[in-house]
């Protein structure tokens, strides 16, 4: 089985649970966000940063309902650090920095926090809520930080229970290209 294989795999079978308090199942927020991705032109690491940003949420059995329990399961690191394995850091680091890409957004962008869904806000507690200025300022001069707040404005569009998504298949061969040969 190829790693694109495995993770595929796991979308299917761990995709239904819902997703963090919102209206959207896993599966329907990772393919609504690699479809905005995509819709906006962005390169495939970029689209398949969008589909596995929340991928450690599906690896960790014990991350149901943690944020609303007050509790911060780290999910993009164990995502970017799966990830790793197979994938280069233009995948892997928009997935690690998602999170602190709230966070930023919250600093920079009065505007941002208060279109937050009730779920997101809860979370954001739990991650640390926004950055200083000083925070903010040292995570956008950083490698990937402007990929990872992109992503993040998807992941924040994809929400809709109506939305209609391309399918996970149609993924598969971004998500291959993405990738790298073999294990790192």
């Amino acid at each position: 089985m190829s790693v694109v294989d495995e993770i595929f795999a796991t979308l299917e079978a761990r995709g239904g649970a819902m997703y963090g308090g919102e209206a959207v199942t896993q599966l329907q927020h990772a393919l609504q966000c690699a479809t905005l991705a995509r819709e906006a032109a962005a390169p495939d690491a970029l689209v398949a940063a969008a589909l596995l940003h929340d991928y450690g949420h599906l690896l960790n059995d014990d991350d149901a309902g943690a944020a609303a329990k007050g509790r911060d399961q780290l999910h993009e690191e164990i995502a970017a650090n799966h990830l790793s394995k197979w994938f280069p850091d233009e995948v892997v680091e928009p997935v690690r920095l998602h999170v602190p890409a709230k966070r930023y957004l919250c600093a920079v962008d009065p505007r941002y926090m208060s279109a937050l869904s009730p779920a997101s806000v809860r979370s954001l507690e739990v991650q640390g809520g926004p950055f200083t200025d000083t925070g903010a300022a040292a995570f956008i001069a950083g490698p990937h930080a402007t990929a990872a707040v992109e992503l993040r404005r998807w992941d924040d569009l994809a929400k809709d229970p109506q939305a209609r998504t391309d399918t996970l298949a149609s993924f598969r061969l971004t998500v291959e290209r993405a990738g790298l040969a073999g294990p790192r």
